[in-house]
């Protein structure tokens, strides 16, 4: 088994719509980014690319590449998940923390699950979702932005 880390952060953007885990949650404030800001996805894709020894996301998916330009983080992941296949690997399982004040997310997380089990064809027992707040300290805490971390880990196919 191999294990690789993740982390991403984007700015809060009023009127934008808020993706979070490949569900949209609704919200006044939506995360700024090149692609639709997911920062659970793309703390999970970058973990799994450090898993297979890859570079990261922006590596992979440039925010100069117009190609990218508001592209679904969904997408951005299931392409990741056939790198992982690529290089002799499939998913085991991920695991994911979203730094945010507000919205609380709870309501969320069995669909979050769900949906990233689907992207990366494993079972939804294998996608853990969690968050937390920064207790108003730093951007997070004031609500300028959100942050998430993820492990993951791979196995090799025989």
């Amino acid at each position: 088994m191999r294990v690789g880390m993740g982390y991403d952060v984007h700015r809060l953007v009023e009127g934008l719509p808020l993706w979070l885990g490949g569900v949209m949650i609704p919200y006044n404030a939506g995360l700024q980014g090149h692609s639709d800001g997911d920062v659970i996805l793309h703390a999970i894709a970058d973990a799994l690319l450090g898993a297979v020894g890859e570079s990261d996301i922006g590596s992979h998916f440039p925010d100069d590449d117009p190609t990218y330009e508001g592209v679904a983080s969904a997408s951005l992941l299931a392409r990741v998940r056939d790198i992982v296949s690529e290089r002799g690997f499939a998913v085991n399982n991920v695991d994911a923390v979203l730094l945010a004040e507000r919205p609380k997310i709870a309501p969320y997380v069995d669909a979050m699950r769900r949906r990233i089990s689907e992207i990366l064809r494993i079972g939804p027992g294998d996608v853990s979702i969690k968050a937390t707040t920064n207790e108003g300290l730093g951007f997070t805490g004031r609500g300028e932005g959100m942050a998430a971390y993820a492990v993951a880990s791979v196995i090799p196919v025989p």
